[in-house]
């Protein structure tokens, strides 16, 4: 028996590696088209009104920063607006806001205090929906810091083709190069947006909404019934509406933002942690659904999540497992192999991934950074596992309590 689900994590841990490596090629190809791909992006004469949403609780320390960068798009100023949910904060976001509304005409605030709000971020922002004007919708965290081009790229990329119904754009970290933690995150979104964006929209033709710099139709978002308030990964959850509304999800990473990172592990633990739980759901709600869903590329993405978290999750804990009870001499293993050659081409396969997509970001590509990648692999990577472990039962928890949803917020530096 111990043979056999040995077997069986090896072979679930290889489809994963060998699954990314593909990715990550294909989003180092999809990088070097780019140029091709958006010279003749260009606003219409006449560009759509945008209403640019910005949820916020409690976000005194970054602000400022964030809608001093929105109100300075490159972008026709009477042709877009800032909203920001300042949802029931009690510290001085929203007399910042306030302040900045004098400077900026394009500024309007939208102040919500208890007993109403304090719901969480999809409800903050369907209240911000009641609010906007645009014919496009924008999103962006309160810590986001956009590039001036930013909106522009967007909505040029949205406007040039009917099918595309969101457009997401690429978010790099602010704080890289502070603590170890955040160079950890660097590299793994760097991997992450290269890999599973990029990877995926080159060979499938499939993307996934983030919380932040992504611009939406009004009409779409409408169609597919605004923000799930149940949903902690509303962007996830969003994504699945939006395929199965028959329109498509466009990486376009020329169009940036900078966002600040979790400095401490603990802030770290609870924002992941978050991010499982809303996966969680997300990959819960929608396997019910499986057979229903008409659009069969979202279908396959669906069983990439719940592989991810479920199938290839349980490999590894089957692996590690065995691995530790052979060493005590608890379970003995009579399948013979080169274990150690297949463990370390494994380990050089994830060296390889996530090297491929450093590359594409030109600085990221050097030998510190693949210092920082060979340790991650016994440090950040396996953490991942406590991770998922603990978010997911969590969510049952959730579940099981019948728990309301409120503002999780991660604390900013």
């Amino acid at each position: 028996m111990a043979d056999k689900l040995f077997i069986f994590s090896l072979i679930m841990i290889w489809i994963m590696l060998l699954y990314h490596v593909v990715l990550a090629l294909s989003g180092y190809r999809y990088e070097k088209k780019l140029d091709k791909i958006t010279e003749d992006l260009r606003l219409p004469s006449s560009p759509p009104f945008v209403s640019v949403m910005v949820p916020a609780h409690n976000e005194e320390k970054v602000i400022e920063r964030t809608v001093r960068a929105l109100c300075s798009f490159q972008y026709p100023t009477d042709r877009f607006e800032v909203i920001v949910i300042n949802d029931r904060s009690s510290d001085r976001t929203g007399q910042i806001l306030d302040g900045l509304a004098e400077e900026y005409p394009m500024l309007r605030p939208i102040h919500v205090h208890a007993p109403e709000g304090g719901k969480g971020k999809s409800a903050a922002l369907n209240r911000g929906l009641g609010y906007a004007r645009g014919e496009v919708l924008v999103v962006y965290d309160a810590d986001n810091t956009p590039e001036r081009t930013a909106l522009r790229r967007l909505i040029a990329t949205l406007v040039s083709n009917p099918e595309y119904g969101v457009v997401v754009g690429k978010f790099r970290v602010i704080n890289a190069k502070k603590t170890l933690l955040t160079k950890f995150i660097n590299i793994e979104t760097i991997n992450f947006q290269w890999m599973v964006q990029g990877g995926r929209w080159s060979l499938f033709q499939i993307a996934s909404i983030p919380g932040t710099n992504f611009a939406i139709q009004r009409d779409v978002l409408e169609e597919a019934g605004g923000w799930d308030e149940k949903a902690l990964a509303e962007d996830t959850e969003l994504s699945i509406r939006v395929y199965e509304a028959g329109k498509k999800i466009c990486f376009m990473p020329i169009a940036v933002t900078w966002e600040q990172e979790p400095e401490t592990w603990g802030v770290w633990l609870k924002q992941r942690t978050r991010w499982v739980q809303g996966n969680s759901y997300v990959v819960v709600k929608f396997m019910k659904e499986i057979f229903t869903l008409k659009n069969k590329r979202i279908v396959f993405d669906v069983f990439y999540f719940f592989f991810t978290y479920f199938v290839f999750l349980s490999g590894v804990l089957l692996s590690n497992a065995i691995f530790l009870l052979s060493l005590v001499g608890l379970v003995e293993l009579s399948v013979e192999g080169p274990y150690l050659i297949i463990w370390l081409l494994a380990y050089l396969l994830f060296i390889v991934e996530i090297m491929v997509t450093l590359e594409i970001e030109k600085t990221e590509l050097n030998w510190p950074n693949l210092l920082i990648v060979m340790l991650m692999y016994f440090t950040y990577s396996q953490l991942w596992l406590f991770l998922v472990v603990r978010g997911m039962l969590l969510q049952l928890k959730s579940v099981v309590r019948k728990e309301k949803l409120v503002w999780y917020k991660t604390d900013r530096f």
